[in-house]
């Protein structure tokens, strides 16, 4: 008959090279006492290995009942005579504070390293690249005063105006910008810019590689007069076709390259725009204003009429109580004859030829994509914020489908600001410089957070 004593552990391990000895664990020694046993010691290891040496010795015979009774008299001897010392160094813990107890907590300085114990300095070879190694990520940068930093804005659609980029011809590389953007428009800019006519300028396909070389120009006169704003910028960021612009100044795209994107992306918005008589407006509502429900109506206004491509949403977050919508002529025309009905404060027309960032400019998805494809794009070295939902670009890969996105989604440009700018109260804020015509985006920030824009200068005027 099988003994019940028979059921082995291997609680004991192998000592000085020898084989484990299994025991069968003896009922006067319960599972109970073992786990008092380990909490009172503190060190349990080492107590079961002392606890061993006391009362066992390695032999092939079978665990007899004398052997029990010497593991358990061991035990209870053991227990009386360091239960008064373990009390006591019980409430001496308990007495002492994290603080005192890591002070005074081992450090090893003490113990003599031999000499072949050298590599227990460290996990990597003497002289080894520091960069395997995961402790340079250990330490966080040195905190930067946010005064000592810099945002830099590019304007869109909506600022140009006749005889812009005249004051910027004198600064170094400006000149060589409009010659070598003018080869590739296939028309003279600089010409279109200086004399117009304005009716001339406001179409798409001039306006935006003008808005495009006169805000990097403007970035020309900033390195020449200021050449630390530059050095120190944390951010940047460009309103609708100035996010473009804020991408070839991160090094994200070459002046070349923005320039053929541009390009491309100014004809094909034109011709999308020319496919259905559409404009935009800014819109000054109040919190009882409906102003969604203002679009709506002229949406449905407009299919009543029998109109094929219809469309008339928010085109622009500028600021609270302030957006811009687009959509059909018809649309913005029925909201200009019916703002009181929807508690709408002020409207204003853009001078600009299309419903830019809504669905009525998805033609222009696919020219633009084919340039995209052939350019060289790169990773930007400054964070440039994207128009799509205000947050840094962190992959190529999301620039060129983010810029698809674009063409006919709303510019998130009051989200930017709060991503930007937002900050803990009685923290600085960095210096913002707005490159690029006219200084529409200075008022606009003053309007989303008058402290970061009491640190903003226009730099083109």
């Amino acid at each position: 008959m099988r003994d019940d004593h028979h059921h082995v552990n291997n609680v004991w391990s192998k000592l000085d090279g020898r084989r484990a000895v299994k025991h069968p664990n003896p009922q006067t020694l319960t599972r109970k006492m073992l786990r008092q046993w380990i909490q009172l010691t503190r060190q349990s290891l080492l107590s079961y290995q002392q606890l061993y040496l006391r009362t066992s010795k390695p032999t092939n015979q079978k665990f007899s009942t004398s052997n029990a009774l010497l593991v358990k008299d061991s035990f209870v001897a053991w227990k009386e005579s360091d239960s008064d010392n373990l009390k006591s160094s019980q409430e001496n813990f308990k007495k002492e504070s994290p603080k005192q107890l890591l002070e005074n907590s081992a450090s090893y300085q003490d113990i003599p390293v031999a000499p072949d114990d050298v590599w227990i300095k460290g996990p990597y070879p003497q002289n080894s690249n520091f960069n395997q190694s995961q402790a340079k990520f250990s330490k966080r940068p040195p905190s930067i005063d946010p005064q000592n930093t810099s945002v830099i804005f590019f304007p869109g659609q909506g600022t140009q105006y006749v005889g812009m980029g005249k004051d910027l011809l004198k600064y170094p590389n400006v000149p060589e910008m409009y010659e070598a953007a003018s080869s590739i428009l296939g028309y003279d800019l600089l010409d279109v810019c200086l004399k117009g006519p304005s009716k001339k300028l406001d179409k798409t396909i001039y306006q935006q590689p003008a808005i495009v070389v006169a805000s990097l120009a403007t970035v020309e006169k900033l390195r020449d007069e200021n050449p630390n704003a530059l050095e120190v910028c944390v951010a940047t960021a460009g309103f609708s076709v100035g996010e473009i612009t804020a991408l070839t100044f991160a090094g994200a795209l070459s002046f070349e390259d923005a320039i053929r994107v541009v390009k491309v992306r100014a004809e094909a918005m034109q011709l999308a725009s020319e496919l259905t008589p559409s404009g935009m407006m800014t819109v000054m509502y109040g919190p009882d204003s409906r102003l969604g429900f203002a679009c709506s109506v002229a949406k449905e206004f407009c299919q009543h009429k029998g109109l094929p491509d219809v469309d008339c949403s928010i085109a622009s977050y500028l600021y609270p109580h302030c957006k811009v919508i687009a959509g059909n002529d018809e649309a913005l025309t029925f909201i200009e004859h019916n703002k009181s009905d929807f508690r709408l404060k002020r409207l204003k027309r853009l001078p600009v030829s299309g419903a830019f960032h809504t669905h009525l400019m998805k033609p222009a998805v696919e020219p633009l994509k084919t340039v995209l494809e052939k350019v060289i794009i790169e990773e930007p070295f400054i964070p440039v914020h994207s128009n799509i939902d205000g947050k840094p670009y962190k992959k190529i890969k999301k620039i060129r489908k983010q810029l698809l996105q674009h063409l006919y989604s709303p510019v998130k440009w009051e989200q930017t600001m709060h991503v930007i700018y937002e900050r803990s109260q009685g923290t600085s804020f960095p210096k913002t410089y707005v490159c690029g015509p006219k200084n529409t985006l200075n008022g606009v920030l003053k309007m989303s957070n008058a402290k970061a824009s009491e640190s903003c200068t226009s730099v083109y005027s």
